[in-house]
Protein backbone atom coordinates (compact mmCIF):
# COMPACT_ATOMS: atom_id res chain seq x y z
CA UNK A 1 0.00 0.00 0.00
CA UNK A 2 1.49 3.58 -1.11
CA UNK A 3 2.52 5.26 1.62
CA UNK A 4 0.88 8.60 3.46
CA UNK A 5 3.55 11.34 2.57
CA UNK A 6 3.27 12.91 5.44
CA UNK A 7 4.65 16.91 5.76
CA UNK A 8 4.96 19.28 9.39
CA UNK A 9 4.29 23.09 9.30
CA UNK A 10 7.28 23.23 11.72
CA UNK A 11 9.66 21.23 13.51
CA UNK A 12 9.82 23.22 16.97
CA UNK A 13 8.60 21.14 20.52
CA UNK A 14 5.69 19.98 18.90
CA UNK A 15 7.42 18.63 15.56
CA UNK A 16 10.46 17.27 17.15
CA UNK A 17 8.25 15.82 20.20
CA UNK A 18 4.42 14.83 19.04
CA UNK A 19 4.33 14.06 15.58
CA UNK A 20 7.66 13.13 13.79
CA UNK A 21 8.45 10.31 16.36
CA UNK A 22 4.84 8.26 15.61
CA UNK A 23 5.04 9.59 11.77
CA UNK A 24 8.59 7.93 11.52
CA UNK A 25 7.58 4.81 13.60
CA UNK A 26 3.62 4.04 12.05
CA UNK A 27 4.49 1.89 8.67
CA UNK A 28 1.67 3.04 6.87
CA UNK A 29 3.41 7.19 6.80
CA UNK A 30 6.55 8.27 5.46
CA UNK A 31 7.66 11.47 6.90
CA UNK A 32 8.07 12.99 3.68
CA UNK A 33 8.93 16.45 4.02
CA UNK A 34 9.10 19.77 6.33
CA UNK A 35 8.94 23.26 6.55
CA UNK A 36 11.78 25.39 7.83
CA UNK A 37 12.14 28.73 6.89
CA UNK A 38 15.99 28.63 7.60
CA UNK A 39 17.26 25.82 10.00
CA UNK A 40 18.09 22.28 9.27
CA UNK A 41 17.26 20.71 12.04
CA UNK A 42 14.50 18.05 10.86
CA UNK A 43 16.92 17.07 8.62
CA UNK A 44 19.39 16.39 10.82
CA UNK A 45 17.33 13.43 12.53
CA UNK A 46 15.74 12.62 9.78
CA UNK A 47 18.07 12.48 6.83
CA UNK A 48 15.32 11.43 3.88
CA UNK A 49 13.66 14.29 5.24
CA UNK A 50 12.55 17.13 2.28
CA UNK A 51 13.11 20.69 3.58
CA UNK A 52 10.88 23.30 1.81
CA UNK A 53 11.95 27.03 2.81
CA UNK A 54 7.98 28.19 1.97
CA UNK A 55 4.84 27.08 2.67
CA UNK A 56 3.78 28.24 -0.67
CA UNK A 57 6.82 25.85 -1.94
CA UNK A 58 5.72 22.75 0.25
CA UNK A 59 1.95 22.91 -0.64
CA UNK A 60 3.07 22.85 -4.36
CA UNK A 61 4.44 19.23 -4.09
CA UNK A 62 1.75 17.02 -5.11
CA UNK A 63 3.40 14.02 -3.25
CA UNK A 64 2.45 15.35 -0.35
CA UNK A 65 -0.92 14.08 0.93
CA UNK A 66 -1.07 14.73 4.72
CA UNK A 67 -0.14 18.08 6.28
CA UNK A 68 0.20 19.29 10.18
CA UNK A 69 -0.42 22.57 10.77
CA UNK A 70 1.50 22.58 13.80
CA UNK A 71 2.51 26.14 14.26
CA UNK A 72 1.84 29.04 16.54
CA UNK A 73 -1.88 28.94 17.27
CA UNK A 74 -2.71 32.84 15.53
CA UNK A 75 -1.83 30.96 12.31
CA UNK A 76 -3.67 27.64 12.55
CA UNK A 77 -6.84 29.31 10.23
CA UNK A 78 -5.07 30.95 7.58
CA UNK A 79 -2.24 27.67 6.98
CA UNK A 80 -4.79 25.04 7.60
CA UNK A 81 -6.93 27.09 4.44
CA UNK A 82 -3.89 27.23 2.55
CA UNK A 83 -3.29 23.37 3.36
CA UNK A 84 -7.04 22.56 2.10
CA UNK A 85 -6.87 24.69 -1.01
CA UNK A 86 -3.94 23.04 -1.75
CA UNK A 87 -6.03 19.79 -2.02
CA UNK A 88 -4.08 18.37 0.97
CA UNK A 89 -5.83 16.33 4.25
CA UNK A 90 -4.86 17.81 7.21
CA UNK A 91 -4.29 17.54 11.22
CA UNK A 92 -4.34 21.25 12.93
CA UNK A 93 -2.79 21.31 16.36
CA UNK A 94 -5.13 22.22 18.97
CA UNK A 95 -6.37 24.87 19.76
CA UNK A 96 -8.07 24.48 16.07
CA UNK A 97 -8.88 28.03 15.70
CA UNK A 98 -9.03 31.16 17.24
CA UNK A 99 -12.91 31.31 16.88
CA UNK A 100 -16.15 29.31 15.84
CA UNK A 101 -16.68 31.38 12.67
CA UNK A 102 -13.09 30.49 11.38
CA UNK A 103 -13.47 26.80 12.42
CA UNK A 104 -16.88 26.53 10.58
CA UNK A 105 -15.38 27.96 7.40
CA UNK A 106 -12.20 25.19 7.60
CA UNK A 107 -14.91 22.63 8.43
CA UNK A 108 -16.76 23.73 5.44
CA UNK A 109 -13.54 24.25 2.66
CA UNK A 110 -12.47 20.68 3.61
CA UNK A 111 -16.09 19.03 2.67
CA UNK A 112 -15.87 21.23 -0.65
CA UNK A 113 -11.99 20.04 -1.36
CA UNK A 114 -13.04 16.70 -0.54
CA UNK A 115 -10.18 16.19 1.52
CA UNK A 116 -9.98 14.67 6.08
CA UNK A 117 -9.55 17.45 8.31
CA UNK A 118 -8.81 16.64 12.15
CA UNK A 119 -7.41 18.59 15.55
CA UNK A 120 -4.65 16.96 16.99
CA UNK A 121 -6.12 16.84 20.44
CA UNK A 122 -3.59 14.11 21.76
CA UNK A 123 -4.14 14.51 25.47
CA UNK A 124 -7.13 12.09 24.71
CA UNK A 125 -4.85 9.39 24.75
CA UNK A 126 -3.36 9.98 28.05
CA UNK A 127 -3.05 7.28 30.42
CA UNK A 128 -4.86 8.85 33.28
CA UNK A 129 -7.52 9.63 30.95
CA UNK A 130 -7.90 6.49 29.42
CA UNK A 131 -8.14 5.40 33.05
CA UNK A 132 -10.97 7.85 34.21
CA UNK A 133 -12.66 7.16 30.74
CA UNK A 134 -12.89 3.57 31.30
CA UNK A 135 -14.54 3.76 35.23
CA UNK A 136 -17.00 6.47 33.65
CA UNK A 137 -17.43 4.01 30.66
CA UNK A 138 -17.99 0.36 32.94
CA UNK A 139 -20.09 2.42 35.49
CA UNK A 140 -18.11 1.79 38.83
CA UNK A 141 -19.90 5.30 40.02
CA UNK A 142 -23.24 5.67 38.86
CA UNK A 143 -23.96 8.71 37.73
CA UNK A 144 -21.72 11.24 38.01
CA UNK A 145 -22.54 14.39 40.46
CA UNK A 146 -19.26 16.48 40.12
CA UNK A 147 -15.94 15.96 38.32
CA UNK A 148 -13.02 17.64 38.12
CA UNK A 149 -10.25 17.95 36.04
CA UNK A 150 -6.48 20.20 36.54
CA UNK A 151 -3.90 21.14 34.67
CA UNK A 152 -1.49 22.67 37.07
CA UNK A 153 2.33 23.21 37.44
CA UNK A 154 4.74 25.54 39.08
CA UNK A 155 6.29 27.84 36.42
CA UNK A 156 6.01 31.67 37.11
CA UNK A 157 8.08 32.45 34.17
CA UNK A 158 7.40 33.82 31.15
CA UNK A 159 7.47 30.87 28.08
CA UNK A 160 10.88 30.51 26.08
CA UNK A 161 8.31 30.37 23.34
CA UNK A 162 7.34 33.94 22.32
CA UNK A 163 4.26 33.48 20.42
CA UNK A 164 2.97 32.06 23.57
CA UNK A 165 3.26 35.54 25.54
CA UNK A 166 2.17 37.83 23.13
CA UNK A 167 -1.47 38.71 23.29
CA UNK A 168 -2.55 37.80 19.86
CA UNK A 169 -5.59 35.66 18.95
CA UNK A 170 -5.81 32.02 20.80
CA UNK A 171 -3.54 32.54 22.47
CA UNK A 172 -3.28 32.53 26.39
CA UNK A 173 -3.45 29.20 29.16
CA UNK A 174 -7.31 28.94 28.19
CA UNK A 175 -6.24 28.06 24.37
CA UNK A 176 -3.02 26.34 25.74
CA UNK A 177 -4.07 23.71 28.42
CA UNK A 178 -7.68 25.12 28.34
CA UNK A 179 -8.70 23.11 24.91
CA UNK A 180 -6.88 20.13 26.44
CA UNK A 181 -9.31 19.39 29.14
CA UNK A 182 -12.39 21.67 27.66
CA UNK A 183 -11.55 18.31 25.01
CA UNK A 184 -11.81 15.69 27.57
CA UNK A 185 -14.93 16.88 29.11
CA UNK A 186 -16.25 17.14 25.81
CA UNK A 187 -15.54 13.49 25.38
CA UNK A 188 -16.47 12.31 28.86
CA UNK A 189 -19.84 14.51 29.06
CA UNK A 190 -20.69 16.01 25.98
CA UNK A 191 -21.37 19.67 25.35
CA UNK A 192 -22.65 21.46 28.57
CA UNK A 193 -25.79 23.52 28.95
CA UNK A 194 -23.89 26.69 30.19
CA UNK A 195 -20.45 27.84 31.34
CA UNK A 196 -18.99 30.42 33.88
CA UNK A 197 -15.45 31.01 34.33
CA UNK A 198 -13.13 32.93 36.12
CA UNK A 199 -10.11 33.48 34.20
CA UNK A 200 -6.99 36.12 35.16
CA UNK A 201 -3.24 37.04 34.95
CA UNK A 202 -0.96 36.12 37.79
CA UNK A 203 2.73 35.53 36.66
CA UNK A 204 4.82 38.99 36.60
CA UNK A 205 5.19 40.51 33.74
CA UNK A 206 2.51 38.47 31.80
CA UNK A 207 0.43 40.20 29.29
CA UNK A 208 -1.83 36.79 28.32
CA UNK A 209 -4.09 34.78 30.50
CA UNK A 210 -2.55 32.03 32.67
CA UNK A 211 -5.29 30.70 34.92
CA UNK A 212 -8.62 29.81 34.30
CA UNK A 213 -11.46 28.35 36.87
CA UNK A 214 -14.17 27.30 34.09
CA UNK A 215 -17.63 25.51 35.29
CA UNK A 216 -19.43 23.80 32.81
CA UNK A 217 -22.86 23.19 34.10
CA UNK A 218 -25.42 20.11 32.60
CA UNK A 219 -28.39 18.76 33.06
CA UNK A 220 -27.59 16.41 35.75
CA UNK A 221 -24.28 17.32 36.93
CA UNK A 222 -21.10 19.69 37.13
CA UNK A 223 -17.68 19.68 35.71
CA UNK A 224 -15.05 22.37 37.23
CA UNK A 225 -11.74 22.72 34.87
CA UNK A 226 -9.14 24.49 36.61
CA UNK A 227 -5.05 25.23 35.95
CA UNK A 228 -2.47 27.59 37.81
CA UNK A 229 0.85 28.08 37.21
CA UNK A 230 1.80 28.39 40.81
CA UNK A 231 1.10 25.02 42.14
CA UNK A 232 3.81 23.65 43.49
CA UNK A 233 2.50 20.39 44.85
CA UNK A 234 0.29 19.02 42.33
CA UNK A 235 -3.45 18.35 43.21
CA UNK A 236 -5.30 15.13 41.96
CA UNK A 237 -5.48 15.49 37.98
CA UNK A 238 -9.05 13.69 38.19
CA UNK A 239 -11.70 13.89 40.73
CA UNK A 240 -14.58 12.17 40.20
CA UNK A 241 -17.71 12.04 41.96
CA UNK A 242 -21.05 10.31 41.72
CA UNK A 243 -24.08 8.45 43.39
CA UNK A 244 -21.85 5.50 43.98
CA UNK A 245 -18.44 6.35 45.02
CA UNK A 246 -15.18 8.21 43.86
CA UNK A 247 -12.20 7.80 41.44
CA UNK A 248 -9.44 9.58 42.32
CA UNK A 249 -6.61 9.50 39.50
CA UNK A 250 -3.23 11.52 39.19
CA UNK A 251 -2.38 13.76 35.80
CA UNK A 252 0.99 11.08 35.62
CA UNK A 253 1.20 10.25 32.16
CA UNK A 254 4.90 9.97 30.98
CA UNK A 255 4.78 10.38 26.97
CA UNK A 256 5.97 13.99 26.63
CA UNK A 257 9.33 13.37 29.09
CA UNK A 258 9.88 9.93 27.22
CA UNK A 259 9.80 11.92 24.07
CA UNK A 260 11.35 14.58 24.82
CA UNK A 261 14.31 12.06 26.46
CA UNK A 262 14.50 10.85 22.76
CA UNK A 263 12.67 7.63 23.68
CA UNK A 264 11.05 5.91 20.17
CA UNK A 265 7.39 5.15 20.74
CA UNK A 266 6.11 1.68 20.35
CA UNK A 267 7.87 -0.35 22.56
CA UNK A 268 6.15 -3.16 24.81
CA UNK A 269 5.65 -0.75 27.90
CA UNK A 270 5.47 2.54 25.77
CA UNK A 271 3.31 4.63 27.62
CA UNK A 272 3.19 2.83 31.00
CA UNK A 273 2.80 4.77 34.27
CA UNK A 274 4.82 3.98 37.52
CA UNK A 275 2.94 1.71 40.14
CA UNK A 276 2.59 4.58 42.42
CA UNK A 277 0.16 6.79 39.92
CA UNK A 278 -2.30 3.86 40.31
CA UNK A 279 -5.97 5.87 40.88
CA UNK A 280 -8.03 5.34 44.05
CA UNK A 281 -11.49 3.80 43.75
CA UNK A 282 -13.47 4.21 46.72
CA UNK A 283 -17.52 2.90 45.77
CA UNK A 284 -20.02 0.27 46.71
CA UNK A 285 -20.65 -3.02 44.13
CA UNK A 286 -23.43 -5.55 44.57
CA UNK A 287 -23.95 -3.95 48.28
CA UNK A 288 -20.16 -4.37 49.33
CA UNK A 289 -18.08 -1.18 49.87
CA UNK A 290 -14.55 -1.34 47.85
CA UNK A 291 -11.57 0.96 48.34
CA UNK A 292 -9.08 0.04 46.28
CA UNK A 293 -6.15 1.06 43.89
CA UNK A 294 -6.79 0.53 39.74
CA UNK A 295 -4.03 -0.24 37.05
CA UNK A 296 -3.04 3.09 34.95
CA UNK A 297 -3.84 2.29 31.00
CA UNK A 298 -1.18 2.70 29.09
CA UNK A 299 -1.06 6.14 27.31
CA UNK A 300 -0.28 5.80 23.36
CA UNK A 301 -0.21 9.44 20.78
CA UNK A 302 -0.15 6.50 18.45
CA UNK A 303 -3.48 5.67 18.76
CA UNK A 304 -4.62 8.75 17.45
CA UNK A 305 -2.15 8.38 13.92
CA UNK A 306 -3.52 4.80 13.50
CA UNK A 307 -6.77 6.73 13.43
CA UNK A 308 -5.43 8.92 10.70
CA UNK A 309 -4.23 6.20 8.28
CA UNK A 310 -7.36 4.26 8.76
CA UNK A 311 -9.20 7.02 7.86
CA UNK A 312 -7.04 7.81 5.08
CA UNK A 313 -6.93 4.08 3.88
CA UNK A 314 -9.60 2.43 5.14
CA UNK A 315 -12.73 5.18 4.71
CA UNK A 316 -12.65 4.97 8.86
CA UNK A 317 -13.55 8.75 10.25
CA UNK A 318 -10.91 10.76 11.38
CA UNK A 319 -9.99 10.39 15.16
CA UNK A 320 -10.83 14.10 16.03
CA UNK A 321 -13.04 15.16 13.87
CA UNK A 322 -13.31 19.42 12.52
CA UNK A 323 -16.66 19.72 14.57
CA UNK A 324 -15.22 18.22 17.71
CA UNK A 325 -12.54 20.29 17.74
CA UNK A 326 -15.06 23.49 16.89
CA UNK A 327 -16.85 22.83 19.80
CA UNK A 328 -13.78 23.36 21.79
CA UNK A 329 -13.25 26.55 20.33
CA UNK A 330 -16.98 27.30 20.85
CA UNK A 331 -16.56 26.56 24.98
CA UNK A 332 -13.55 28.74 25.19
CA UNK A 333 -15.44 31.77 23.42
CA UNK A 334 -18.43 31.08 26.07
CA UNK A 335 -15.77 31.17 28.81
CA UNK A 336 -14.10 34.25 27.48
CA UNK A 337 -17.50 36.08 27.64
CA UNK A 338 -18.60 34.91 30.74
CA UNK A 339 -15.24 35.79 32.32
CA UNK A 340 -15.81 39.53 30.79
CA UNK A 341 -20.01 39.64 31.52
CA UNK A 342 -19.08 38.20 35.09
CA UNK A 343 -22.02 36.00 34.51
CA UNK A 344 -23.07 32.73 33.30
CA UNK A 345 -23.09 31.95 29.63
CA UNK A 346 -25.87 30.08 27.62
CA UNK A 347 -25.10 27.37 24.92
Amino acid sequence: MKPINTALCSFGMSGYVFHAPFIEVHPAFNLYGVWERTKNNAQAKYPNIKTFRTLEEMLADQNIELVVVNTPSVTHYDFAKQAINSGKNVIVEKPFTATVEQAEELIQLAKEKNVALSVYHNRRYDSDFKTVKKILDEGWLGNIVEAEIHYDRYDPGLSYKLHKEIPTAAVGSIYDLGSHLIDQALVLFGMPNAVFADLDTYRPNSKVGDYFDIKLFYSTHRVILKSSYYVREALPGNIMNGTKGTFIKSKADIQEAELQAGKIPGSKDWGAEPDKEKGLLHTEKDGKIIREQVPTLNGDYMEYYEGIYQALRNNGLVPVTGTEGMDVIRVIEAALKSNREKKVIDL
